[in-house]
């Protein structure tokens, strides 16, 4: 395998000393291996070093050994079992592992969180537990579980979604042509497209889309969100993804969805945790398992592209990417119009003005305007949302987002 530095350099870690002193094992974040020989200088195993050089040669090699904060902590999935001023203990697949508490992110006892042994809670992934399949023999009866529910993917259409179109004609070209089209793709000889990665911030309408797209193919849809795959068993994972991958394929048309797919494949070193080792290694077996006649896409989802493993993103896995930006005005606008169809409105709302104060908010944020407007129609004992409310909900809306730090204005001076 070629290794190869740009002018920068590239940074390693010491994985192993040979015998005769002067051979140095390296390991890189990518997962891939190497060495080179010394004869200047002295290394320990974990010592962290900037490359530079023809290393694939092992010619003019320089080992510069850096902070050990240059090399990132691996992160990792776990319920808080314990919250002190100055530790925090955490279940990560029945290791409690101790992290120090930090307050850059609000998190308590029973909350899934994403964490690093040194930064401690980096962020938090629910609020609830990590839901673990606790069988010690999974039955196909299990998958059934990342079925949605046939009310949540019956009616729904492209018409439901706002703004975005170049998101959406390039979803389906990607997704839909190989699910209706899939034989004249074969016939014309090329690579069959397996896996899309679709990134953006959270409430850009990544899962939203991927259900409309299977539900137009007439596709069957499994909506996997990323730790609820993990088990304490052994294997276990393992075994859930292949009857998932098994399942999908004695379908017609299948879809295979997954939230926060960064929360179970991250990029594996050696400080990954052994059960994410195996989950990742077991995504990779099945994608490349797919052959031409298997009618079957799989979509992850993420908006932290840049923590992936990066044996995901070669071809014939998740090598087509969609990117899901922040709505526009034009998009927002769409977005409170048709999100509004289905309720009991006045017949002349603000649209415009609401989507012209509305920058840098995303879908979900917008939609959320509706509840809080239906909300302060009932206090008024109405039942239909007029204007009052509907600025009044987007007022609302408008001070959570001040309190959680994304937004500082008001409607009257945006």
């Amino acid at each position: 395998m070629t290794i190869t530095t740009n002018s920068l350099g590239l940074l390693a870690k010491v994985s192993a000393i040979c015998n005769d002193g002067e051979t140095v094992c390296f390991d890189l974040r990518t997962g891939q291996s190497g060495s080179f020989t010394t004869t200047e200088q002295r290394y320990e195993i974990g010592d962290v070093v900037l490359l530079t050089g023809n290393i694939e040669k092992n010619s003019g090699v320089d080992a510069r050994i850096m902070p050990k904060h240059c090399w990132p902590d691996a992160l990792w999935i776990g319920i808080v079992k314990i919250k002190l001023s100055d530790l925090t203990i955490i279940d990560a697949g029945g290791r409690f592992r101790p992290v120090p508490t930090v307050e850059s992110v609000a998190y308590d006892v029973g909350n899934t969180v994403q964490a690093s042994d040194t930064e401690g809670v980096t962020r938090v992934l629910s609020e609830s537990p990590l839901k673990y399949i606790d069988f010690p023999q999974l039955d196909d009866s299990v998958i059934q579980q990342f079925l949605p529910s046939h009310a949540s993917t019956q009616d729904i259409g492209f018409e439901n979604f706002g703004g975005l179109p170049t998101v959406v004609t390039r979803a389906r070209e990607l997704i839909e042509i190989p699910l209706q089209r899939g034989e004249l793709l074969a016939e014309i000889g090329v690579r069959p497209i397996k896996g899309v990665l679709f990134t953006g911030a959270p409430g850009t309408g990544k899962t939203m889309l991927a259900r409309i797209i299977a539900s137009q193919c007439g596709a069957t849809f499994y909506e996997i969100s990323g730790p609820e795959i993990f088990s304490k068993w052994f294997g276990q994972s393992e075994e859930l993804l292949r009857k998932i991958f098994k399942a999908a394929a004695e379908h017609e048309k299948t879809v295979i969805f997954f939230d926060e797919i960064d929360s179970v494949a991250a990029q594996r070193d050696d400080r990954s945790h052994e059960a994410s080792k195996r989950v990742v290694a077991q995504l990779l077996t099945l994608m490349d398992g797919f052959s031409s006649q298997n009618n079957v896409i799989v979509i992850a989802a993420t908006n932290r592209p840049q923590d992936l493993d990066i044996a995901l993103r070669r071809p014939g896995r998740f090598d087509w990417e969609i990117e899901f930006p922040y709505p526009d005005e034009r998009d927002r606008r769409d977005i409170l119009e048709k999100s509004a169809r289905n309720l009991k409105t006045a017949s002349s709302l603000p649209h415009a003005e609401v989507a012209a104060k509305s920058d840098g908010w995303s879908a979900a944020e917008l939609v959320q305007i509706w509840p809080e407007a239906a909300l302060l129609a009932i206090e008024d004992e109405r039942n239909m949302i007029m204007e009052e409310d509907y600025i009044g909900g987007f007022e609302r809306v408008l001070h959570y987002r001040v309190r959680a730090g994304t937004d500082k204005t008001s409607w009257e001076n945006k």
